[in-house]
């Protein structure tokens, strides 16, 4: 399989790394253009603080709505991190290469090692916390891991075999919940879209007829589902899973890398500087490229209807409004 999905090859860096690196993994350092690192994923801790994570194991951290960053102060591991959750507040997660858990329990501002597995260096993509308890992690060959114990402790769930294929062998790109925490989901290769409703512990698939990557999903307040990824596909259920159709994107066939929804808003962001637009929950799409053609990698929603938007350069935008 070509691996061209860029999240990968962001995870893959350093996978020339000696021997010694891998078996002794050296901390983040911090650097004076931390601001404008490749951030591959962000989350609130709470109602005011963003917090990013990216490239060299960098942790940023901003606590009026992006306009001013800095750099965590204590991360134990400078290789790429891929994506963070917080249940609240103080206790977030993040994963990223080598197969690297790190933990939490100050908003951001220190965080300690869970998991590490570097003779393997299977790196996960994405993870999510329903609560301070119950967490998922998931990453390349449909590794899935579960804890119900804070991450003191981590399992890995075996993923029954997609219809057609004869073993789970997909790479899982990423975890989103459902506004009532009814149900978790993962999108992935080959149009695979994956949902748990115990916590993670069993997975069904969803059949959306696709073939192609998902990279990113997304969970709307009317129990819709929307799943994009390569190519500007996006695909849209209105009742659950059971049943889906493409969407439009207004012409644009950017790869998409980050969905996000505020009640029927939503938006996406993607490659070549792409931003798209909803404001019918996802059925249609007005589609524009930045000028700048800048690769976006994440956003997070503000609650003002505003979002915030990140790159592979940092920060690319506070208070985005379409």
């Amino acid at each position: 399989m070509a691996m061209k999905y860029w999240l990968i090859c962001a995870a893959l860096l350093g996978a020339a790394a000696s021997a010694q690196e891998v078996l002794k993994p050296q901390p983040a350092a911090a650097s004076p253009i931390a601001a404008r690192a490749a951030i591959l994923g962000t989350a609130k801790a709470g109602d005011k603080r963003l917090v990013g994570v990216g490239e060299h194991g960098i942790v940023l951290l901003s606590d009026d709505g992006g306009r001013t960053l800095r750099q965590a102060a204590r991360v134990p591991l400078s290789s790429t991190l891929t994506s963070v959750s917080f249940a609240d507040a103080k206790h977030g997660w993040a994963v990223g290469h080598w197969g690297a858990i790190l933990a939490t329990e100050d908003g951001g501002e220190s965080w300690k090692i869970q998991r590490i597995a570097a003779q393997e260096d299977r790196p996960l993509f994405s993870v999510h916390f329903i609560d301070a308890q119950h967490g998922v992690a998931v990453g390349l060959w449909s590794q899935l891991l579960v804890t119900s114990d804070g991450g003191a402790t981590w399992a890995e769930q075996k993923l029954p075999a997609p219809p057609g294929a004869t073993k789970a062998d997909a790479n899982l790109l990423q975890l989103f919940a459902a506004p009532d925490g009814s149900a978790l989901y993962i999108a992935a290769e080959r149009g695979l879209v994956l949902r748990s409703r115990d916590h993670g512990m069993s997975w069904d698939y969803l059949p959306t007829g696709y073939k192609g990557s998902f990279w990113t999903g997304t969970a709307l307040d009317d129990g819709s589902l929307l799943v994009a990824g390569q190519r500007g596909v996006v695909y849209r259920s209105g009742d659950g899973g059971a049943r889906w159709e493409r969407v439009e994107l207004g012409g644009s066939t950017a790869s998409i890398t980050a969905l996000s929804a505020q009640g029927r808003d939503v938006l996406a962001v993607g490659l070549d500087g792409l931003v798209a637009a909803s404001h019918d929950g996802g059925r249609s799409f007005t589609a524009r490229a930045r000028e700048d053609r800048l690769a976006l990698t994440a956003l997070a929603a503000q609650r003002d209807g505003r979002w915030v938007l990140w790159s592979r350069t940092g920060l690319a935008e506070t208070s985005y409004k379409p």
